[in-house]
């Protein structure tokens, strides 16, 4: 088992278990827990004066030390306390999953961490995005119970064949950017295909619009008023330059609306405006608005078109509440409804989530197709009908019957059997030796066996996935690629030891080593690295070492004469460290 598991991972479906993997904690370097404790106290130090309230309480809550990358099974034993539960995983899931996680009350986390040169902002999701980012801010009820809705109704949004080809071209650029040694050649050209694949999306899908307010929000969101925005988007949280770049005036602060579903993102750029929500109950309203367009909620023609356009496994409910489960391939209409629809391939049906015995994927391999609406100069639809109506329409078992449809279909055939819901309503009609057909056109044979008529009216909902998870074999994830692991040579294997042994000083593991010979050592070998330099001044500082602190600032202002990149995040990290003491004395 990839991870330990308690109450709330236990109700994971097994599609969702597929994706996660173990955090192997060991693997963390001593670089790795630098990198994480200096954006850790520089975000904290930054965050508690511009982010909401919520997230310097959520650290606390969650347990995430500012010392220490969190440890999955220590961040769950104190989340279950707030009913919530956290996996890790390989880098970017697709979306759909993603948001399957959330209405679990499940934080997926990407457990790698972002390398020392992109320590201000990666692309990739890391630990620190997922970690110091979203896990704080979901200590807020208000806040929790919009992410874990936002995730139920988000994984039943249908997506296009193109959403998943935009999904694999980022995962690709985040894989690559962080992947040591990568050509920048190559970067450039993942970057332009993320911008091409954008550019020629179509029109956007309803997973395509969603992910558009899961960004202004989840990722990107800004709170309060437009003039004094506080930070609660986990992208912003987590980053140290964003930050601070979001608040800037040179950022347009707009106000949340259902519009912000209609302004995309380029996770390669920095974004030109941002959103701005009065509260958190505000979000939950948006989204329930934004709910009320999808084909989850409207069913119809619409929902119908946009299953057939997904090419994906998807599910549509009758006004009976009957499910069917597959792939939409076609549809008839008349007059603006749907009166037949098909699936081809392996299909399902189901009845309130459940899938109703003897109608399984194995008994319907090729397909299923059915009418739908009322019966030509009939007032009332089967579904209303009585034991009475029923008999006086001769739709009982045993007769043979001729059933034509408002929009044009036929059903002849004998009636074997029909299935019932609880309500006591007809959902499902059985037929031996049926024909069906439309206009001339034939779309059922007596030779193909049993047709199996779905009652309903309408089409009331039309939304992603299956009806019944157990129906289908969801076990199917496979990476294009994984996360690349850098390879450790000899010279990165010191520099972690260096960094190892002025952790251990730190926390009192370790008095024997000399932290002067360290430093000697990083000077001569390492004289690039500015990380450790900032660790050793910290412990000069400590111990009231001037002369080492002197000497230490003196090399630190060569790295950054050599690199003045990194300049500020010198300057940044030395100020933490001065800041830190004179709270001291």
């Amino acid at each position: 088992m990839a991870y330990e598991s308690n109450p709330i991972l236990d109700k994971l479906p097994t599609h969702l278990k597929q994706f996660i993997k173990p955090q192997n904690y060991e693997q963390y370097s001593a670089i790795d827990q630098a990198v994480w404790r200096y954006v850790m106290r520089k975000n904290v130090d930054y965050l508690s004066k511009v982010a909401h309230s919520s997230y310097v309480e959520g650290l606390d809550l969650t347990g995430i030390s500012i010392d220490d990358i969190p440890n999955m099974y220590g961040m769950n034993r104190i989340l279950k306390e707030i009913g919530w539960a956290a996996v890790a995983v390989d880098g970017f899931i697709p979306p759909s999953a993603f948001m399957e996680f959330q209405a679990y009350n499940v934080l997926v986390i990407a457990s790698d961490i972002r390398q020392l040169q992109n320590i201000e902002y990666t692309p990739a999701p890391d630990i620190i995005h997922e970690g110091a980012g979203h896990a704080p801010i979901i200590a807020n009820p208000e806040y929790a119970e919009y992410l874990r809705r936002f995730g139920e109704i988000g994984c039943k949004a249908i997506s296009s064949a193109k959403d998943y080809e935009l999904y694999e071209a980022v995962r690709h650029l985040s894989i690559i950017k962080e992947a040591p040694g990568t050509p920048q050649e190559e970067i450039d050209e993942a970057e332009k295909q993320i911008e091409y694949l954008q550019e020629n999306m179509g029109k956007p899908s309803e997973m395509a619009l969603i992910r558009n307010l899961h960004w202004w929000t989840v990722e990107y969101g800004l709170i309060e008023t437009l003039e004094n925005p506080k930070i609660y988007g986990a992208g912003l949280l987590s980053s140290i330059g964003e930050s601070e770049w979001c608040l800037k005036e040179d950022v347009r602060k707009l106000p949340y609306t259902i519009e912000a579903a209609n302004t995309s993102f380029d996770i390669t750029k920095p974004q030109p405006q941002l959103f701005v929500t009065p509260n958190f109950a505000h979000l939950s309203q948006v989204l329930e608005d934004f709910a009320n367009t999808m084909g989850l909620r409207t069913g119809g023609l619409s929902g119908i078109q946009k299953l057939i356009e997904s090419k994906a496994l998807g599910s549509a409910e009758l006004s009976t509440g009957i499910q069917i489960s597959g792939q939409f391939h076609s549809i008839i209409e008349h007059d603006g409804e749907p009166v037949y629809i098909r699936t081809v391939g392996p299909t399902a049906l189901a009845y309130r989530e459940k899938e109703l015995v003897g109608h399984s994927t194995l008994d319907h391999p090729e397909g299923f197709g059915s009418p739908i609406g009322k019966l030509k100069g009939i007032n009332l639809a089967i579904e209303d009908m009585g034991p009475r109506d029923l008999r006086a329409y001769n739709i009982f078992e045993g007769e043979k019957v001729a059933l034509e449809f408002e929009g044009g279909v036929k059903v002849e055939g004998t009636i074997v059997t029909g299935t019932r819901n609880l309500q006591g309503k007809i959902i499902l009609i059985t037929f031996k030796d049926c024909t069906v057909t439309h206009d001339g056109t034939l779309l059922f044979l007596p030779n193909w066996g049993y047709y199996h008529m779905a009652v309903g009216q309408k089409v009331v909902s039309a939304f992603n996935g299956p009806a019944d998870l157990k129906s289908f074999d969801l076990i199917t994830h496979e990476l294009t690629e994984t996360t690349i692991k850098p390879k450790k040579d000899e010279s990165r294997l010191r520099l972690e030891e260096y960094y190892e042994q002025i952790r251990d000083i730190r926390v009192g593991k370790n008095s024997t080593v000399s932290r002067h010979k360290v430093f000697q050592a990083l000077q001569k070998n390492y004289p690039s690295d500015w990380l450790l330099a900032v660790e050793i001044y910290e412990l000069a500082k400590k111990n009231g070492e001037s002369k080492f602190e002197k000497e230490i600032l003196s090399h630190l202002e060569q790295v950054k004469q050599d690199n003045p990149k990194v300049g500020h995040l010198i300057d940044d990290g030395i100020e933490l460290v001065n800041q830190s003491f004179s709270k001291v004395e």
